[in-house]
C-alpha cells in the first residue's frame, strides 16, 4: 500500500511539475526577455554556514543589438585563520535576439586556474565549447548554470559556468513556500535539482534548492550541502 501511495504521490508531482512548466515558466517567455532587458544589475551573497563568505554580481548591458552579462564571484572559506578554499572569477555572456552566442570565463580556484571559452555555430546550431574540464560540441539546448538566468529550471542539462563540464539534470517542483530574506516575506517556487545520473561523484553531483520568486522571474535563494551548508542569496537587483 505504502509503495502504491508513493509511486502515486511521484506521478502526481511530475504532472504538476509538467503543468507548471508549461502555464508558468514557458508561457511568459516575452516577459522573461523584457524583464531582463531593463535590469542593470543583480546582487546575491554567499553563505557558509549562516555566515557571510563572499558574493556573486550580474552585471547587464546592451551594445551593438548585444545584450551582454558581465559576472563576478568571489569568495574566501577560513579554518583556524587560514583559507582552505579561496575562489575569484569573472565571465560574459553574449546574447543576439535571446540566443547565447559566446561565453567566456576565468576563475582561479586557490592556485588552479579554470576557464570557459564557448561558442554559438549557427551552421550546426550548437555550442564549441573549449574548457577546463571539457573540450567539443554541445547542444545549444544547454544553459549556463548562472543564477541570474531561471530558465535554467526549465533546462535537461547545464554547463558549469566555471570549467564548461554539461551535467544532464533532473527538476522537481516541491510546492509553494514563502521564505523570509533580508527581513522581506517572499512568496516563492520551491524546487530540488539534481544530476540526472545519481552516480556521478558527491563532490560533483548538482543537488540544489532553489527558490524562485514568479512575480519578478527571479531565482532568490539557492541551498546545497558540501563540508557545510551554502546559501546563494539575492540581496538586491536594480
Amino acid at each position: 500500500m505504502n509503495k502504491l501511495m508513493n509511486k502515486l504521490n511521484y506521478k502526481l508531482n511530475i504532472i504538476i511539475f509538467f503543468f507548471y512548466i508549461i502555464f508558468v515558466l514557458v508561457a511568459p517567455v516575452n516577459s522573461h526577455t523584457n524583464h531582463y532587458k531593463n535590469l542593470k544589475k543583480i546582487e546575491m551573497e554567499i553563505f557558509k554556514d549562516d555566515k557571510l563568505i563572499g558574493y556573486n554580481y550580474y552585471f547587464f548591458t546592451k551594445k551593438d543589438g548585444l545584450t551582454i552579462i558581465k559576472n563576478q564571484l568571489n569568495f574566501k572559506v577560513s579554518l583556524l585563520g587560514i583559507d582552505v578554499l579561496n575562489i575569484e572569477g569573472y565571465g560574459e555572456e553574449k546574447y543576439k535576439n535571446n540566443k547565447l552566442i559566446s561565453y567566456e570565463s576565468k576563475t582561479l580556484q586557490n592556485d588552479k586556474k579554470k576557464f570557459v571559452n564557448l561558442l554559438y555555430l549557427p551552421e550546426t546550431d550548437k555550442f564549441n565549447i573549449k574548457g577546463s574540464s571539457y573540450s567539443g560540441l554541445a547542444s545549444s539546448n544547454n544553459i549556463v548554470g548562472n543564477w541570474w538566468n531561471h530558465q535554467i529550471l526549465q533546462a535537461d542539462s547545464q554547463i558549469s559556468p566555471i570549467s564548461g563540464s554539461i551535467k544532464e539534470q533532473v527538476v522537481i517542483f516541491l510546492g509553494r513556500k514563502k521564505i523570509k530574506l533580508y527581513g522581506n516575506i517572499i512568496d516563492t517556487d520551491h524546487f530540488k535539482l539534481t544530476s540526472k545520473d545519481m552516480t556521478t561523484p558527491k563532490d560533483k553531483r548538482l543537488n540544489y534548492d532553489i527558490w524562485y520568486d514568479r512575480k519578478n522571474a527571479m531565482i532568490v535563494k539557492v541551498a546545497y550541502k558540501r563540508m557545510g551548508n551554502w546559501e546563494y542569496r539575492l540581496k538586491n537587483y536594480d
